[in-house]
């Protein structure tokens, strides 16, 4: 079976729910400028590491494990003419060797999956950067608690509990950078027309009644109650200077 998010998400310029006006916004929050040292888990596309670099002139490393996205990522950056400042490493971010206090910030947009969790994302970033530094993780959360019987919480928490989680990681909650209703519906979107598109052009690939099921089942999920009940967000948390 092709993998389903080379498929879906193939159109995308930023995998996240979100928009390079709020990836600048980000920027800012984490004082980013041409000295800032920057790791992207689970960097896609290069996405966020582009505007990133081309805003504030920051050094940028990407850890990406899918080779479809490593290969657009690296041709977009070669592009952009940005080399000299952002390098793809193609790895299982989970593998990656983490060096304590190495980092300016560090960013995990809608991946916290590489680490099990947001708390296991938490664990392995937040000794990572320096002290004084800053790490950002895109995740979901719920709009509404409890949950309708028939929606399963999928380990996401409300908002409340989902800040209160980063701030037990020692961090402090600086900035908040939240998906709007355009934002999801973009996002969503642009899966819908890549599938129906890829799905019109082949009818008999042996993979593509899994497609249209996956396809058809997220769609409907979204349209049923995510758009209403999920939200998504960047929380960005600074770490203290000191140790006390």
């Amino acid at each position: 079976m092709p993998w389903y998010f080379a498929l879906a998400e193939q159109d995308h310029e930023i995998q996240d729910p979100t928009s390079a006006e709020k990836i600048r916004h980000l920027g800012r929050l984490l004082r980013l400028g041409p000295d800032t040292r920057v790791l992207d888990v689970a960097c896609g596309k290069a996405g966020p590491a582009l505007v990133l670099a081309e805003a504030f002139g920051c050094s940028i490393v990407g850890l990406e494990r899918a080779p479809e996205f490593v290969a657009a990522g690296r041709e977009r950056i070669a592009a952009a003419g940005l080399e000299d400042r952002i390098e793809i490493v193609e790895c299982d971010a989970s593998a990656y060797p983490l060096e304590p206090e190495s980092w300016d910030a560090a960013l995990c947009l809608g991946a916290s999956f590489v680490f099990d969790d947001l708390e296991g994302t938490l664990d392995a970033l937040v000794p990572a950067v320096k002290r004084g530094g800053f790490v950002a993780v895109g995740e979901p959360y719920w709009r509404e608690w409890p949950l309708p019987r028939e929606v399963e919480d999928e380990g996401w928490v409300p908002l409340k509990e989902t800040v209160a989680r980063v701030e037990s990681a020692g961090l402090a909650l600086v900035g908040l950078v939240a998906a709007s209703d355009d934002d999801w519906d973009r996002y969503e979107s642009l899966h819908w027309r890549a599938l129906e598109e890829w799905l019109d052009a082949n009818p008999r690939d042996p993979d593509a009644f899994q497609i249209r099921e996956r396809h058809q089942q997220a769609r409907d999920a979204y349209l049923g109650f995510e758009r209403e009940l999920l939200g998504w967000a960047i929380f960005v948390g600074r770490k203290p200077s000191s140790a006390g």
